[in-house]
């Protein structure tokens, strides 16, 4: 249970700095939405389960659509770790 409450290392956290700016460079979208996104998502989660968002990452992906269009549509992907559900938490 320690490892949730620990603060990352000054490495850690450039290193997810280097991936929302990654990220945000790719779909044209600012680091700053990227986090809020994160943001809203952790929050609409917690409503029914407890999650890691200290380890949650999102990512936006362009890949071809299967139109056959040739066009390229981004996709958001999330790895989020659920650390706990329980049916008490889902009664709220």
């Amino acid at each position: 249970m320690r490892r949730f409450f620990r603060r990352k290392s000054s490495c850690q956290i450039a290193k997810d700095r280097l991936k929302i700016l990654l990220i945000s460079d790719r779909v044209n979208c600012s680091p700053e939405i990227m986090e809020l996104i994160k943001t809203d998502i952790a929050k609409v989660l917690s409503k029914y389960m407890k999650i890691d968002s200290e380890n949650m990452e999102i990512q936006i992906n362009t890949k071809g659509n299967k139109s056959g269009r040739g066009g390229k549509m981004p996709s958001l992907y999330a790895n989020i770790p659920i650390v706990d559900v329980s049916a008490q938490d889902l009664a709220k």
